[in-house]
């Protein structure tokens, strides 16, 4: 069993920056692509950027320019780096992360950190 724990969420103006970051923990893993996705009320659920264990990164348009993902996999942690926020960004940031085990591979998912940008 593997969790993925979010931090670093919280309030800022718009024009500001926050650092999220997710930490794993669990027996007997590899961490492989991992990912921040976001969910702002009545919207679906939406990916913001990934990162491949070997540091590819992708972003969504709205992320490209202001946002930042890393990983560093000697401590099983990711994060994003995110400037110049816009209310727009408002929205429940999840970690998701594919985890290969003993048993296979699995995805999981964060419960989650909110992230409030105010105009």
């Amino acid at each position: 069993q593997v969790q993925l724990v979010e931090s670093g969420g919280g309030l800022v103006q718009s024009g500001g920056s926050l650092r999220l970051s997710c930490a794993a923990s669990g027996r007997g893993f590899i961490l492989g692509t991992m990912g921040w996705y976001r969910q702002a009320p009545g919207k679906q659920r939406e990916l913001v950027a990934s990162i491949t264990r070997t540091s590819t990164t992708t972003y969504a348009d709205s992320a490209k320019g202001r946002f930042t993902i890393s990983r560093d996999n000697a401590k099983n942690t990711m994060d994003l780096q995110m400037i110049s926020l816009l209310p727009e960004d408002s929205a429940v940031y999840y970690c998701n992360a594919i985890v290969s085990l003993t048993g296979g591979i699995r995805e999981y998912w964060g419960r989650g950190t909110q992230v409030t940008v105010s105009s």
